[in-house]
């Protein structure tokens, strides 16, 4: 088969308005004739990502039914599930259906089953049919069809790990793998939202990465289950609060690390309005790695102006050199992690 020529960023879907990139497209088109340029998925599972589906479900008022009357509504009038509030989407799992011609060089072959490690908010997607909605760890079984750009990047799923494991590293592997990148032997570092999916993967890393000379603190929400957390030996310090209030979060993190703050802070809460916490918690010249798809950038710049603090800040980038990889090696390293993290997300 002879495909059309596409444009390695995909901007051949980008229906409205003209000239920009598919993810910050209002409309992209999801036609599934591929171009050659393009991998034709069939899709098993989406993952969506987590502040989105907060969003979702707060709207539906916990309602399957609504919850899936709102995605099918996303996608057919986007052509890509892109949550309007949120902005993000997550990610998919699914077999290989057809390859562009332009990409028969790839390791890929139809029948692979892969994840894809680009947003689904710029991913061509058609929904047939919603099959699950396993909310507790915001991931749908659906029945349809994604594309996959020739610039998209992906990860064939392991056969050594459980398919719905792999899913949910994968829809999270940028923070591990930021956490792996930014952490230096003998640093603090703060995890917030420490008890989450990206949350508990970025403690591994940075008490991996901060060694015995470092210290690395867990903030979760009040009455979020830590014991098991604590029982891992993920972090040396523990603090309960609300992350969007940045004064008590400072005053807390002042005890435990003496008034020095945190080297690093990572944040990975889900909901708005944690910036102020993460800055505030942070030393001069220290750095910042805002994970969460709520963060606003500009509560994040004015509001470190705004209290004269020098740190820097990095907006989450869900993709680094070898994100995949480094994030499904921390369950094949650690055998109590990875029975924790499938315990509860897959």
């Amino acid at each position: 088969m002879i495909h059309r020529k596409g444009n390695p960023y995909g901007t051949h879907r980008v229906l409205e308005p003209k000239g920009v990139l598919p993810q910050p497209a209002n409309k992209i088109n999801n036609y599934m004739e591929i171009y050659d340029n393009e991998i034709l998925i069939d899709v098993q599972t989406l993952n969506i990502d987590s502040a989105s589906f907060t969003q979702i479900k707060d709207q539906a008022r916990g309602d399957e039914e609504k919850i899936k009357i709102i995605m099918k509504s996303i996608v057919e009038e986007r052509g890509k599930h892109q949550n309007p509030v949120t902005g993000s989407g997550g990610m998919l799992i699914g077999t290989v259906k057809e390859i562009g011609d332009a990409l028969k060089d790839r390791d890929l072959k139809v029948g692979d089953k892969i994840a894809t490690l680009v947003s689904l908010s710029l991913t061509p997607l058609r929904i047939d049919e919603i099959l699950e909605i396993r909310k507790d760890i915001d991931q749908v079984d659906i029945n349809g069809q994604a594309i996959l750009f020739e610039s998209g990047i992906y990860a064939k799923l392991p056969e050594d790990l459980p398919e719905n494991l792999a899913l949910s590293v994968l829809d999270v592997a940028g923070a591990p793998a930021q956490t792996a990148k930014l952490v230096k032997p003998g640093d603090t570092v703060m995890v917030i939202g420490g008890a989450g999916k990206s949350g508990m993967l970025c403690l591994y890393e940075a008490k991996k990465r901060a060694g015995i000379t470092g210290k690395v603190i867990c903030m979760t929400y009040w009455d979020t289950p830590i014991d098991k957390i604590k029982e891992l030996g993920l972090a040396d310090e523990f603090i309960e609060g609300d992350a969007t209030d940045a004064v008590s979060v400072y005053e807390e993190v002042s005890k435990v690390t003496n008034g020095n703050l945190c080297d690093k802070v990572i944040n990975c809460v889900n909901m708005p309005n944690c910036e102020m916490s993460s800055i505030l918690s942070c030393k001069d010249n220290g750095t910042v790695y805002f994970f969460s798809m709520a963060t606003s950038f500009t509560k994040a710049a004015l509001g470190a102006e705004g209290v004269g603090k020098d740190v820097n800040m990095i907006m989450g980038n869900g993709y680094t050199k070898d994100h995949a990889a480094i994030s499904l090696q921390i369950m094949r390293d650690s055998k109590e992690l990875k029975e924790l993290y499938q315990e509860i997300y897959a």
